[in-house]
């Protein structure tokens, strides 16, 4: 357990984001003793199976969030008002994740790179910076205290590939990687889906990136451009 566990929140566009491409680093933090919670600012429900009504699957993504979390000890949280593709990008939005940021009290949150195919990720992307910021305003009184998370990453994404380069290797052991597969697996689209093969890609991608940091398995992240800066007296 770590001296000192931390809280770690995953904000996805969608149910299954965070889970996907962070789910072993979250795994690992959650075998250390760390806290683990999981936003989705849309259930995700318009991959829906052909022979599935929309709302039926809206809920099983909902139920699919909180079984990830809980497996790792954790909590989920799902704006499933929201629909899928139709996230709004204005200040309402900001304020409701500000507010849920403030709740959580993260010292670490996770979202998407800014370059997406999908606009609910890009549009994610925007409003997690905005609500980052507005969390830590002591001077913008909401129901809660001011709260600042005081690291943010981007996760990769196979959908958020533009200019994606990664930063950071945070390597995992077996024993995160099983928990975040069994895990993982009780997403339908993540196994089920014929659009493409999330489950193989993104267990090859940890096997990779871990080769790559000479560990393992390893997920990468990027990080705000204005704290990319290496600080050494010399060579």
């Amino acid at each position: 357990m770590s001296e000192r566990p931390i809280t770690i929140l995953g904000i996805g566009a969608h149910v299954g984001d965070v889970e996907l491409t962070a789910g072993g680093v979250l795994a690992s933090h959650s075998l250390k003793g760390d806290r683990i919670v999981t936003l989705a600012l849309t259930a995700g429900e318009r991959g829906v199976p052909d022979w599935q009504d929309v709302n039926e699957y809206r809920e099983q993504k909902v139920r699919e969030a909180h079984t990830f979390a809980e497996m790792l000890g954790g909590r989920a949280i799902v704006f499933d008002d929201i629909p899928d593709g139709e996230l709004p990008d204005d200040q309402e939005i900001r304020l409701r994740v500000c507010d849920v940021i403030r709740e959580v009290k993260p010292n670490i949150i996770i979202t998407h790179h800014r370059n997406s195919m999908h606009k609910d990720h890009a549009t994610t992307h925007r409003i997690v910076n905005d609500a980052r910021f507005f969390a830590g305003l002591r001077a913008l009184e909401r129901e809660r205290p001011a709260h600042f998370a005081a690291k943010l990453y981007y996760s990769e994404n196979w959908e958020d590939a533009v200019d994606y380069v990664p930063y950071l290797y945070v390597d995992f052991d077996q024993e995160a990687y099983d928990l975040w597969i069994k895990a993982l697996s009780t997403h339908w689209f993540v196994t089920g889906s014929k659009s493409f093969p999330y489950l193989e890609y993104y267990k090859h991608l940890a096997r990779v990136r871990g080769i790559e940091a000479r560990k393992q398995y390893a997920e990468t992240f990027m990080i705000p451009p204005e704290t990319m800066r290496l600080r050494q007296s010399e060579l």
